[in-house]
């Protein structure tokens, strides 16, 4: 592989995939000439006639950028990564068939709109263009011709409009509620650890000190508080089996198998928040969306503008913003009437069952039910091909059938009324694996003119739920939540929905249905004049019927202050927001940390804390040190504190963690103080916060120097943008080079606005996720918006446009964003000409 890379840079193969952005390509199935102009950044803009030449133009220029990237992912989503990369994709293609992404997406094409199938289509169409005139997989990436030796012979197949949709199920995945907190609940009460020990691990959301989405007066549920009226759930019972830990634990392996494409963990979230013109300097709304996915080179979003020449029925779109390569449209962004921004809703869409299965039966009210099977057969380049059972209940697939626990310590698990048993098995029901209609949504969404048309478009999202905030050029703005939601009987605020896997045999535990769109939360207009969204819980009402499990709410509080605190918001001051890097939650454990005795070298290290305000910025000024200290600190406290957790479930140190660790710290004698591993002696948090300040002195003293004052916070905390598949493990780093960018010094931090996070459970403090984008949309002046994305346009390494964005990305400046025809015309640097092919053209 080594020798193939120095090949590769001898004789130049790298730019032979780079695209042809100016002159003129004939391009099959065109109706009449589109133009794309592309500006500094190599943004294309895409002027056509007709929505199919728009949509087949959108296809082909998305093939240009990033076909690799799309063939990657169609590979994912249908479970076969394998076929591509080999063995390593196996698991992951397993979990994934078991799921059967690609079969719900065959359900879903023929019940869209037929408007959106014919869009799907055209895309499809313009990937298969450009597929033609590739001619070779070499020549449509550089990443082809590393793996060619793995997988010689690689043939590219047609795209078609699954393949877009498919793409919707990863992202469904990664924004589903938490389904690791779950699972995690069942393995720890297999502890000795007490259900109420257990339960102090998840708080309630403090409602006291970090404001819900939507106040009381904005809005009231309706019939969704009727669900606290169900029946009681049944006594939470201790099951003693071994095959019921082995089912879980096998449920969790392979539900972590899955690849990531967005991102999961406390750091995955987003911040989006609209102002009233009555409270801006323009006079009117101002929209600010910064999505916190997983971060990787290239980037998850793309960017285009898309533009009917002329505005009609037949071609209505004039809309730009990012989008996923491989799903025409517009994601998130704006057209000429209204903005869009999205953060995760996080409703708790998936439950697990626990089944009790017998051969090929399982109980269910008493009687014994057949399993539902099908067979598949997963392809491995370099390899024996591996055929594969998928198993079903009523619920959904086995989950529990597919990857082998790793880890079966303990002897008990807690289950929802669950009786004994000698054989069980764990399956998955998830919302996402019933056909939807989040293709139509996308397309409603880019031609909405005003609030009714958003609202209808946002009733076709089906998953995953977001937080939609709007506004418009008339001058209103609005929040409204969507998605299928489930109905479970069993759900009261004393027991939570999916709080525990529930018992399969019971049918009192099938969710009943879906929140009719009506009763999910909204508001228009509301009298405070600005609204924020940041993942933090969307009401005030105890009935959970959304989750019990929120972001905890320190951002969305952090940007609600800094707008409260704002007269008049202007432009600049959204994009500064975005930037902000003080951790509020802080300030109040500096407090008891700078009440903790220490010896005097560990003191040196612990001053930097004096008058520190939690501001965690990458530069060489105090308040760096501080935070470098501060984090190191906390880092240490999780570990000693919750030094009994499986490392898999260890603290992340996000939110959620901050909250339990400021309730533990008002019971200075709570047993999660306790280090069980120092018999005859209790240990108290005075014991485990001294033991956090010294070992976090000695660890930065190694890793930065012995001088407190030299350290800065960016040192530790710092980004690799890794390319998922050659810049993994195991691919010679002559050729992760190609494609990697590494070392990316950044401030911020977990529950930071500008939320660049980590895991406080992994080592180092190495940032795992953060904003994927940044967008200001100024409604009074659409030229005047912003934006910039985390890497760059294209998907070709050492393309100029490969990693463009990353400087300004990481400096939270932005670029311009022309939407109007003489705003893109300024702003052109090449102009590429697509006309249908002419009659002497060779077919």
């Amino acid at each position: 592989m080594a020798v193939v890379g120095v090949g590769i840079l001898a004789i130049g193969v790298v730019r032979q995939s780079f695209p042809q952005t100016s002159g003129q390509l004939e391009i099959e199935g065109l109706t009449s000439s589109v133009s794309v102009h592309r500006d500094a950044q190599g943004v294309p803009t895409i002027y056509a006639d007709n929505a199919s030449d728009l949509f087949r133009a959108q296809g082909f220029v998305s093939a240009q950028d990033r076909f690799f990237e799309m063939d990657l992912r169609r590979h994912v989503t249908a479970g076969r990564l394998s076929e591509l990369v080999g063995s390593a994709g196996l698991d992951k293609d397993k979990v994934i068939r078991t799921m059967g992404w690609r079969r719900i997406a065959e359900q879903e094409l023929p019940k869209l709109a037929p408007e959106t199938r014919q869009y799907l289509q055209a895309y499809a169409d313009g990937v298969n263009a450009y597929i033609k005139k590739a001619e070779t997989p070499e020549k449509m990436s550089l990443e082809y011709t590393v793996l060619a030796r793995r997988n010689p012979g690689y043939r590219v197949e047609p795209w078609t409009p699954v393949d877009s949709l498919s793409w919707l199920k990863a992202m469904a995945w990664d924004l589903r509620g938490d389904y690791n907190d779950e699972l995690a609940r069942a393995r720890l009460s297999r502890t000795t650890r007490s259900l109420k020990q257990i339960n102090l691990l998840y708080p309630p959301y403090p409602v006291d000190r970090n404001q819900p989405i939507l106040s009381e007066q904005d809005w009231q549920p309706a019939s969704a508080s009727d669900q606290a009226a169900s029946p009681a759930p049944a006594a939470l019972t201790a099951m003693r089996s071994e095959d019921g830990n082995a089912a879980i634990d096998s449920a969790l392996a392979s539900v972590n198998a899955v690849p990531s494409s967005l991102g999961r963990g406390d750091g995955i979230g987003s911040n989006s928040w609209v102002v009233s013109g009555s409270r801006t300097t323009t006079g009117k709304p101002l929209l600010a969306n910064d999505p916190h996915l997983a971060l990787s080179i290239p980037g998850i979003w793309g960017q285009v503008n898309l533009q009917c020449r002329t505005l009609s029925a037949a071609c209505p779109f004039q809309v730009s913003g990012f989008t996923f390569s491989g799903l025409p449209g517009v994601v998130i962004g704006h057209n000429d009437k209204i903005a869009w921004g999205m953060t995760n809703l996080g409703p708790d869409v998936t439950d697990f069952y626990l089944e009790q299965v017998s051969g090929d039966g399982y109980l269910r009210d008493g009687l014994t039910k057949p399993l539902e099977t099908r067979q598949e057969v997963i392809k491995v380049a370099g390899g024996a091909d591996v055929p594969l059972t998928v198993r079903s209940t009523v619920h959904g697939p086995i989950m529990s059938d597919i990857v082998p626990a790793i880890d079966a310590a303990g002897d008990r698990s807690v289950v929802r009324g669950a009786p004994q048993s000698n054989r069980y098995a764990v399956s998955l029901a998830w919302t996402a694996l019933t056909p939807g209609t989040t293709a139509d949504a996308i397309f409603a969404l880019n031609r909405a003119t005003n609030w009714s048309d958003f609202r209808k478009a946002a009733a076709l999202f089906s998953v995953p739920s977001q937080n939609l905030v709007y506004a418009d050029t008339a001058g209103h703005i609005g929040y409204q939540a969507p998605g299928k939601i489930p109905v479970r009987r069993s759900a009261t605020p004393a027991a939570p929905p999916g709080f525990w896997p529930s018992p399969g045999w019971d049918s009192q535990w099938d969710w009943k249905g879906y929140v009719p769109f009506d009763d999910l939360p909204n508001t228009f207009d509301p009298a405070e004049g600005f609204i924020v969204t940041a993942n933090q819980a969307v009401t005030a009402s105890p009935t959970p019927f959304l989750t019990s499990e929120w972001d905890y709410g320190f951002r969305a509080q952090r940007i609600r202050t800094l707008l409260a605190a704002t007269p008049k918001v202007s432009p600049e001051t959204m994009s500064q927001i975005q930037g902000d890097t003080r951790n509020t939650y802080a300030p109040g454990l500096v407090e008891r940390l700078l009440a903790v005795q220490v010896d005097d070298f560990t003191a040196q290290a612990q001053r930097l804390l004096r008058d520190w305000d939690g501001n965690q910025p990458n530069d060489k000024t105090r308040d760096a040190a501080s935070a470098a200290y501060y984090n190191a600190v906390w880092k240490h406290l999780l570990e000693y504190t919750f030094d009994e957790l499986p490392p898999d479930i260890a603290p992340d140190g996000g939110s959620r963690w901050m909250v339990v660790m400021e309730q533990l710290l008002k019971d200075p004698k709570n047993d999660w103080w306790d280090d069980k591993t120092t018999p005859g002696v209790t240990e108290g948090s005075g014991e485990i916060l001294k033991r956090a300040l010294v070992e976090a002195r000695l660890d930065l003293a190694r890793e930065l120097g012995k001088v407190p004052a030299t350290w800065r916070w960016g040192r530790l905390h710092s980004l690799d943008l890794t390319h998922q598949v050659m810049g993994a493990d195991g691919v010679p780093e002559l050729v992760q080079n190609l494609f990697n960018r590494n070392d990316i010094e950044l401030g911020g931090g977990n529950s930071i606005v500008n939320a660049n996070a980590w895991n406080a459970s992994k080592p180092g403090y190495d940032v795992t996720s953060g904003p994927s984008m940044r967008m200001v949309v100024d409604l009074g002046n659409l030229d005047a918006s912003r934006w910039v994305n985390s890497t760059g346009q294209s998907g070709h390494a050492y393309d100029d446009h490969y990693s463009d964005q990353i400087d300004a990305w990481a400096a939270n400046e932005t670029f311009g964003w022309p939407f109007s025809a003489t705003a893109v015309r300024e702003a052109t640097d090449d102009e590429l000409t697509l006309v249908p092919p002419s009659p002497t053209s060779n077919p």
